[in-house]
């Protein structure tokens, strides 16, 4: 029981009774994000109202996205795996959603909003993660020296080809929500309008190092972000046993905030919530910053870059996005209205948003965006059909581990 009590820390008392007095109190963050702050593109619709708050509104829009359901058959690690109980980006949404809402609240921040970031943030996302990401970016710069990245992706199509309103303090929580860059402390930069925030989309897809310099200006935003990699990163390991990659967490140091993924997500937010509380930006301290680093630098070394994974990658999954991508670009110059990308991705657009959107997005989509919006809509599966389809007698088959191998 001691032992325990080690292993998962408490907020301290003082803490405590201090978030405790301000409830009783009505004391609330002066940072947090008011419902009635938000700003859209279009402000006379989605106005925030009691039944409807507007963060709300924000979330709802996005679990009805129809992209949203793509999230169940998108890899988040693990690819090659007929395993259900490893994580796909469904479930690691709703991660991401329940840690940074544990911290939010803690916080007196805006949870609606913090739902309505972590809810969205990857539904941009393409098939096979991060390698199917680094393929299609090798395509689309290829041809027209731009740059594809996940994050910018989800904005994309939630603003330009879904057209659904959603505030600005969302779309910018989810393009700067990269859990990929960790830093000790998150503080949030004030952004003006629309028009700021769509040079900074655009800088992104012409600057390859944009990505690495994108702070989100809510704080609200900086909570998903941290816990981007709160989320992921002991849930990749336990993950790895399952898939049998690695035998147990043993590998792993037991650095400062332990190794398992519950001691990890617990452990993390308390230091947050300790470091943050009353403050206008996220803090973590120096011991917990370098244990994060740590344990991220262990997980590319004996998960993420496994030789056997990274060569399945390399060997079939990146010569098969090469391949459709040429294939639909080809069907998209000369005007094939027979090609899946008309049937599949052009209709599926037209009946899923409304008609001025749908024209709007006609207009000023070129060939290559368009192939690169199809793309990374693709469930994995789809992405694995669709070749087959494509290219009947292809050398590169997806070879899945079975439930009993």
């Amino acid at each position: 029981m001691e032992d325990n009590k080690k292993r998962y820390r408490q907020l301290s008392e003082e803490l405590n009774n201090r978030i405790l007095n301000d409830r009783a109190n009505g004391i609330i963050n002066a940072s947090r994000t008011a419902d009635d702050a938000a700003i859209r593109r279009n402000q006379t619709w989605d106005k925030n109202t009691l039944l409807r708050p507007a963060y709300v509104r924000d979330v709802e829009k996005i679990m009805h996205t129809p992209y949203y359901n793509r999230y169940a058959d998108k890899t988040q690690v693990f690819s090659f795996y007929k395993n259900d109980d490893i994580t796909r980006r469904a479930l690691h949404v709703q991660l991401v959603s329940r840690i940074a809402r544990n911290i939010g609240s803690l916080l007196s921040l805006n949870t609606d909003l913090i739902e309505a970031i972590a809810l969205g943030h990857d539904i941009g996302h393409t098939p096979f993660g991060h390698a199917g990401e680094r393929y299609l970016c090798e395509c689309f710069n290829e041809h027209t020296g731009r740059y594809f990245n996940h994050n910018v992706h989800s904005v994309r199509v939630l603003d330009d080809i879904m057209n659904r309103n959603i505030s600005l303090q969302t779309l910018d929580g989810i393009l700067c929500h990269n859990g990929e860059f960790a830093m000790k402390e998150y503080r949030p930069v004030p952004l003006e309008d629309f028009e700021s925030f769509d040079k900074k989309v655009e800088a992104c897809y012409v600057d390859e190092k944009a990505i690495g310099k994108l702070v989100p200006y809510t704080l609200e935003a900086c909570v998903v972000r941290v816990c981007d990699m709160i989320a992921y990163l002991g849930k990749d390991r336990q993950d790895a046993i399952r898939a049998n990659l690695i035998k147990d967490d043993s590998i792993f140091d037991d650095v400062t905030f332990g190794k398992s993924n519950p001691e990890i997500i617990n452990n993390m937010i308390v230091n947050i919530v300790e470091n943050s509380y009353g403050k206008d930006y996220i803090l973590m301290d120096e011991e917990y910053y370098n244990a994060i680093k740590a344990a991220k630098k262990e997980n590319y070394e004996k998960i993420y870059f496994n030789d056997e994974v990274e060569s399945k990658y390399k060997d079939c999954i990146r010569p098969m996005f090469h391949d459709i991508y040429e294939k639909l670009l080809s069907d998209m110059k000369v005007g094939d209205k027979n090609s899946i990308i008309y049937k599949h991705h052009i209709e599926y657009v037209k009946n899923n948003t409304a008609t001025y959107g749908y024209d709007r997005y006609l207009d000023t989509t070129s060939n290559d965006q368009m192939v690169v919006d199809f793309m990374a809509s693709m469930t994995d599966d789809y992405f694995v059909d669709l070749h087959e389809y494509l290219f009947p007698k292809s050398k590169y088959r997806v070879e899945y581990i079975s439930y009993f191998a």
